[in-house]
């Protein structure tokens, strides 16, 4: 497929292939454009007029995995997962009022992270019933709720399609919409209309290939890339800042040159932690309200700070404590493909808008031309850090090797970073367990952690699921609170069935951690019943451990890690640990 040259009055013209050469239903030539796409896997529950998507499914299982959840929540975290980890739009499909009430934990995840995504789901309305109360239907007619003002709050844009060419086409706008610019999720709301009659060489208007809707990866204005490379080479203690959009470029390798030739220590966001590997020795770890001492003080004294793929939120910048970043004492350089983002927080001396991988090539290969640091200059700043490490206790503090019962989390989190294979994926929940992950927790392999950026409930075990389905191959651990567990134990439910065989480790306290050391002496709704999460497990058809002493913590996660099936590991942890404990003093009382 591509383009025919053909000649015209002595020259040429390129001529460009239809999308289809027969006439189809509306759902399989939106089958075809997710092939064409190379979406290989779709989540989701069939409700309403969404059957006709599942239908069209069928004939395309060689090609597509569709995945059946328990709940329109999983499919929505599972579908942010796959936009996150692959670049592709991630789909989810369900019925208008049940995924616009039950699945926008990974929507609303996936607008504000930046994910693409694709929600494909209905009006419900049953036309030419639309207006005479269809219980469902979402049309915001006359009697009707409104999907699309709904929808429209929580996504880059939501679309409606009232006749089946434009919702072939809707789809092919999303796929573009999505992946422009800053990405993220995009809704196609198609009104029960938009499923009778077929598509197909002769439609008007015309369909053509999905791949020429499709937008470059925008590089950086070369003469300000020569302007911050040159700014770079002459700072004295530069820093790299590395956000959640590193991750969204697949921006690893390139974030690691620009370290290395600079000799620049790289600290990340809380969203962005993992991104640059913690076990490399330029890293910082994690900075602001819940990072390193060592990256927080790292960053204080820097000259130079180069920001790539993050916003620089009030929990990344200890609520912008100058102590941190000082726009007064330190020169910024923001790279960001959202020209809103750059300058936002901070005033920038060099604000480049362009995709993160292509930028710091860009900047890597500007400082090898203007002169890159000395090696005198480049082992200096090594010690520099390496003094700093060893003075704020780096990835080392003394709970790490308790043998107290209830189990520290610190002691479970240092057995989950021995246990792992470099390659292994963790992805976190929320609570105090993440703020615990985001502390103390070394990453081994860049981009191995998914973090939730708007910090939901929930997310661990569809997350999980995603990214052992897109890569099988890999250790893939959950990690999660025993309230997040609660919200999406269903979630085992898909696993056993599928076939997906994550590990689970909770943090079990029997209670919501950060709100009840919130509370102090004033504790209300926040403690749980002592439960057995590993028996539940095992009702479900997966395999469940339950541990009550450090010492059976190494053999429970190996055996998790099998990946042989589903495994619960419930973990009987202490409250003795809090959120305070891992705050930095820059966030303030």
């Amino acid at each position: 497929m591509g383009f025919f040259q053909q000649p015209v009055n002595g020259g040429t013209m390129a001529t460009t292939e239809k999308l289809l050469q027969e006439e189809v239903s509306a759902a399989e030539a939106i089958m075809r454009v997710l092939e064409e796409m190379g979406i290989d896997m779709v989540f989701g529950i069939a409700g309403g007029n969404t059957g006709r998507f599942f239908h069209a499914l069928y004939f395309h299982q060689s090609t597509i995995r569709t995945v059946l959840v328990r709940h329109e929540s999983l499919a929505g975290v599972m579908a942010e997962v796959y936009g996150r980890l692959t670049g592709k739009p991630g789909v989810a499909i369900g019925q208008g009022a049940f995924m616009i009430s039950n699945g926008l934990l990974g929507v609303v995840e996936a607008h504000l992270g930046s994910s693409p995504m694709l929600i494909l789901t209905d009006l419900s309305d049953q036309s030419p019933f639309s207006q005479h109360a269809p219980y469902q239907s979402g049309t915001g007619e006359y009697g009707a709720w409104d999907a699309k003002q709904s929808f429209s709050g929580v996504t880059k844009l939501t679309m409606v399609p009232q006749e089946p060419v434009q919702a072939v086409q809707s789809v092919q706008l999303a796929m573009k919409h999505a992946l422009s610019g800053e990405q993220g999720p995009v809704a196609v709301i198609c009104h029960s209309a938009a499923f009778r009659g077929r598509v197909g060489p002769n439609s008007t208007p015309s369909l053509y290939p999905t791949r020429f809707y499709l937008p470059p990866k925008p590089a950086g204005d070369p003469a300000l890339i020569e302007a911050a490379a040159k700014s770079l080479l002459k700072a004295k203690n530069p820093v790299i800042l590395a956000g959640n959009g590193v991750r969204l470029s697949q921006a690893y390798k390139e974030l690691q040159e620009l370290s290395e030739i600079l000799g620049a220590p790289v600290g990340t966001t809380a969203a962005g932690k993992g991104v640059f590997p913690e076990t490399h020795e330029l890293a910082l770890g994690a900075f602001g309200n819940y990072g390193q001492a060592t990256a927080n003080a790292f960053i204080g004294q820097a000259d130079w700070i180069f920001c790539v793929g993050t916003r620089l939120g009030p929990v990344d910048t200890a609520r912008e404590n100058p102590e941190l970043i000082d726009p007064q004492r330190q020169d910024l350089i923001q790279v960001d493909i959202e020209p809103k983002n750059a300058g936002w927080s901070f005033p920038c001396e060099h604000r480049i808008i362009g995709d993160a991988a292509m930028v710091m090539s860009q900047l890597t290969a500007a400082i090898q031309k203007n002169g890159r640091p000395s090696v005198e200059t480049l082992s200096t700043r090594k010690e520099v850090l390496k003094k700093l490490r060893e003075e704020h206790h780096f990835f080392n503090v003394p709970a790490y090797g308790s043998e107290e019962v209830p189990i520290l989390p610190e002691r479970l989190i240092a057995e989950i970073h021995k246990a792992i294979a470099d390659g292994a994926f963790i992805a976190c929940d929320a609570g105090e367990n993440r703020l615990f992950m985001t502390h103390l927790f070394q990453t081994k392999g860049a981009g191995t952690l998914i973090m939730p950026g708007i910090g939901a409930m929930g997310y661990s075990i569809p997350a999980a699921m995603a990214a052992k389905l897109i890569y099988p191959d890999r250790q893939v651990l959950a990690v999660c609170g025993d309230g997040g567990f609660g919200m999406s134990m269903n979630g085992l439910m898909t696993a056993f069935e599928e076939n997906i065989p994550i590990g689970v480790v909770i943090f079990n306290n029997s209670a919501l951690g950060w709100v009840k050391h919130g509370q102090g002496k004033r504790v209300i709704a926040s403690d749980f019943k002592n439960m057995n999460y590993a028996e539940i497990a095992k009702a479900m058809g997966c395999q469940g451990i339950r541990v009550e002493e450090p010492g059976q913590i190494s053999a429970a996660l190996a055996e998790a890690l099998k990946g042989e099936r589903p495994t619960v590991v419930d973990v009987v942890t202490s409250l003795k640990s809090s959120f305070l404990d891992v705050t930095s003093p820059l966030a303030g009382p």
